[in-house]
């Protein structure tokens, strides 16, 4: 279903001061329903306004204040918004965007109480309403698409949103887009509720953000008729959520033996491991907790070759950070050691490896891990200090005609 709606998908980021003009519509895919105004609940009751799929919003712009809790004409539906906001934004003044904000009446609310308020939609017509209503307030204008903000990441202490959520196919994907246009330590507003069939139940959007935040309060609020201009029978609520402060980065830590005999080098074929079986790649393994990198590659090259390498015996070639397919980061040291050093390898690890051997270094074979096979051209070109990171729908294996990955990084000293 496509709905035209407040949100919009389409991309538009005309951005103009109150009292300026902004030009077009837009249009915003979601759920069935009929509530008012891009998704919010008609007047007391909850009756609805018949706006819905289908809905010109420029069209209905004009009048879509009339509900009580749209234009909030009525002194005690105004307090009772404004109320509620000042429990769920910090002190002022903060930097507060209100996607999909319609004719404004929220963002007015939150400029009065003193905040940097910048307000979004996708509709031109509603953006003329907000920007009358908002003149003098110092309120931002922005022509947007709520599901694309274009704003940069962290540049917001609160993201406010009311009634527009449920109106979009993947609202995962929004709510990560939202968040992460929030500070450290900012928080994102919903407004949200669940009309017949339309809207979106509170335990949906708790489970949507609860991988996304770090702290989620929630309130119902139907039973507030004042913020709706009388009694609504239907569920009503808001979510107050603090995403999560990013992870610290981390990744596996792999190493790599180059074996070399003369101009050979001794590759392993991959067996019954579930990954990559029936690839070529050098012997290889995770560094164990407390482990070092040049100790974990003497350990492997025994347990997989036999090899009784000495600390002597190996060289470092190279290091390269390498992401999967998958989009799965590690960090992958590349040893060179030289035959026969350690004694003559041998497959150990049957289980693991159906074949040992031996290929000129100009003449690999074909079916090499991609990740290998970037790390053997590195090797050979003298690169030392390597990125290399797959594309989502790119093979495991290093296969003909797929762009290659790597990127050298520029040695200390390089010009």
């Amino acid at each position: 279903m496509t709905r035209t709606g407040r949100g919009g998908a389409g991309r538009s980021g005309d951005e103009a001061p109150a009292g300026a003009a902004a030009p077009g519509g837009g249009t915003a895919p979601r759920r069935n329903g009929t509530p008012g105004s891009g998704g919010v609940p008609g007047e007391g009751g909850g009756a609805g306004t018949g706006w819905g799929a289908g809905t010109d919003w420029d069209a209905v712009a004009p009048g879509s204040d009339a509900g009580a809790d749209h234009g909030l004409r009525d002194p005690a539906v105004r307090d009772a918004w404004a109320g509620r906001l000042t429990a769920w934004l910090p002190a002022a003044p903060a930097d507060v965007l209100d996607l999909g904000c319609g004719t404004g009446s929220l963002a007015l609310l939150a400029a009065r109480a003193g905040h940097r308020v910048t307000a979004s939609d996708r509709s031109a017509a509603m953006l003329a309403e907000a920007r009358a209503k908002l003149a003098g307030t110092g309120t931002r204008l922005v022509r947007a698409d709520a599901a694309h903000p274009p704003f940069a990441p962290r540049s917001f202490d609160v993201v406010l949103v009311r009634h527009l959520l449920w109106l979009f196919a993947d609202p995962a994907a929004v709510l990560r887009r939202w968040c992460a246009l929030l500070r450290p330590g900012g928080r994102l507003v919903l407004v949200e509720g669940r009309w017949k069939d339309a809207g979106l139940p509170l335990a949906e959007v708790t489970a949507l953000l609860a991988p996304l935040t770090e702290r989620l309060h929630t309130e119902p609020l139907s039973g507030d008729a004042d913020l709706w201009g009388g009694p609504v029978g239907d569920e009503r609520y808001a979510v107050v959520a603090s995403p999560a402060p990013p992870r610290r980065h981390s990744e596996i830590v792999d190493v790599h033996l180059f074996l070399r005999r003369g101009d050979e080098v001794l590759l392993a074929r991959r067996a019954n491991t579930g990954y990559a079986d029936g690839l070529w790649h050098a012997p290889s393994g995770h560094v164990e907790e407390g482990e070092d990198v040049r100790t974990a590659v003497l350990r492997e090259a025994y347990e997989e070759t036999g090899l009784r390498l000495t600390p002597e015996d190996v060289r470092v070639a190279l290091v390269m950070q390498h992401a999967a397919p998958s989009g799965g980061s590690r960090i992958g040291w590349f040893f060179e050691a030289v035959h026969p050093a350690g004694g003559e390898p041998r497959n150990a690890e049957p289980h693991k490896c159906d074949a040992l051997e031996w290929f000129p270094l100009d003449a690999l074979p074909d079916g090499l891990v991609a990740y290998c096979a970037a790390g053997l051209d590195a090797y050979r070109a003298g690169d030392r200090f390597v990125l290399h990171r797959h594309a989502p729908d790119d093979p495991v294996a290093r296969v003909a005609g797929v762009p290659g990955r790597a990127v050298v990084l520029r040695e200390s000293g390089e010009r």
